[in-house]
């Protein structure tokens, strides 16, 4: 079962307790273990503070750049994506020294509702955030949570039902952008529904730019058609791509200097020293300069 929470109780500072949004993605959000190597810090203090950072840094350039903030986020980590850039808005994340407000928006693919209608009142009067959601028709995540209450029901409906604390009233927000993989060239007619919901064939319908009802799909960049396949059986055969390409060479395994097959150390996490300086590296004495780069909830 989903409820909606407050933002405000999961230390987003919003001052309207009806702002909600569904409690398991504020959690994933939110929270933090200070005892684990990996959680230290939670998801929304690291987002803030690179933000926070960057817009400093590029606003400060002076170079006569409109400086913007864009997040995105496929499936949960649209949902991540979305809370995301609600948060940067409320929190102030994107004001520059001089107290210009940068603009936010989200690049949202198959995600699933996030918050209620309070919530799409904030997100896109309020802080004017811009979302465009696209996603497959036929996917079913983007119809979820709020199957039955939601933005498509009368507005007296839906405020009669949050008014009565239903738990499963919940708002998209920004934009639809609707893709129908039948009618793709490249995709089989499949009611699987991990291939209605596979990242790469949104992209694949994506790129083949759409000319209105009744039009067909024209090819609109060179992105590879195998990658669709990679985890599952969606091309069309004449492509001649075998299913569920995608494998670790030796399943992961690496050879030893002794010849002794083992799994190997996981590297790349940015420690304290990077959290805190802008810097990263392995767990030596080694540093590197960040370089400004990352994405958000991919």
């Amino acid at each position: 079962m989903d409820f909606l929470r407050p933002v405000a109780d999961e230390g987003i500072p919003c001052p309207d307790p009806e702002v909600k949004v569904e409690s398991g993605f504020v959690d994933l959000y939110t929270d933090k273990d200070p005892s684990c190597h990996f959680c230290k810090y939670s998801a929304r203090e690291q987002v803030l503070l690179e933000v926070r950072k960057l817009v400093g840094h590029y606003a400060a350039l002076g170079v006569g750049e409109e400086v913007s903030v864009s997040v995105t986020g496929h499936s949960l980590g649209s949902s991540l994506a979305i809370l995301s850039a609600y948060d940067i808005a409320e929190s102030g994340a994107n004001l520059s020294d001089d107290g210009m407000r940068v603009a936010v928006c989200v690049y949202s693919f198959s995600g699933p509702r996030v918050g209620n209608g309070r919530f799409r009142e904030q997100f896109e009067g309020e802080f004017g955030v811009k979302a465009l959601r696209v996603v497959n028709v036929h996917d079913n995540v983007p119809r979820m949570p709020g199957l039955f209450l939601n933005e498509g029901v009368p507005e007296m409906v839906r405020r009669v039902a949050e008014g009565l604390r239903m738990p499963w009233c919940y708002s998209h927000v920004g934009v639809e952008l609707v893709l129908d993989h039948r009618r793709s060239p490249v995709l089989k007619d499949t009611l699987d529904p991990g291939c209605s919901h596979n990242l790469e064939a949104i992209i694949i319908l994506n790129r083949r730019s759409y000319h209105g009802s009744g039009e067909q799909f024209v090819l609109a960049s060179a992105r590879d058609p195998a990658l669709v396949n990679k985890a599952s059986d969606f091309l069309k055969d004449h492509h001649c791509v075998p299913p569920f390409w995608r494998q670790d060479e030796n399943k992961g395994m690496v050879r030893a200097p002794d010849g002794r097959w083992i799994q190997p150390d996981r590297r790349g996490h940015f420690d304290d020293h990077h959290h805190h300086n802008g810097q990263g590296g392995n767990d030596g004495d080694d540093r590197r300069s960040h370089n400004g780069y990352f994405r958000l909830f991919g």
